[in-house]
């Protein structure tokens, strides 16, 4: 790879894709790197702070009910170290779940089933407001 083609890698929003799901991972997988952003996956709590230590991503799209370590405890481990934006996405969506996803730091909460478009549009909105995209 050229060192333009990594200046240009570089310069795309970097989300972490944490999900247990194979088929809505890789729906969410395609769906952003279709609007161009640099996509790192994983399918657990323990395997996305792994990747999180690994990328730095610029944002982080979480399911909640996930094998080893849930999405609710990754977020508070992230929320000990890290401002990085999450936007939790899951099946989960009583007035309470949403509730507490956005009082243990979430940034944006999106219930399955979700639209794509929404999906893309809430994690411009998010990346937006902490200033990576303009």
């Amino acid at each position: 790879m050229d060192r333009r083609r990594l200046e240009e890698d570089k310069a795309q929003p970097v989300v972490l894709i944490v999900e247990d799901d194979d088929s809505i991972r890789e729906i969410v997988h395609r769906v952003l790197e279709d609007e161009g952003y640099t996509i790192q996956l994983a399918e657990n709590g323990v395997r996305g702070m792994e990747q999180f230590y690994l990328t730095l991503p610029d944002l982080i799209v979480m399911d909640v009910k996930m094998p080893e370590m849930d999405g609710w405890e990754m977020l508070q481990r992230l929320r000990e170290i890290s401002g990085c934006p999450v936007i939790m996405l899951t099946v989960f969506g009583s007035t309470d779940d949403i509730i507490k996803g956005l009082e243990l730091g979430a940034d944006d909460y999106l219930v399955k089933p979700f639209g794509v478009q929404e999906l893309t549009a809430r994690v411009s909105a998010v990346l937006r407001r902490v200033g990576v995209l303009t």
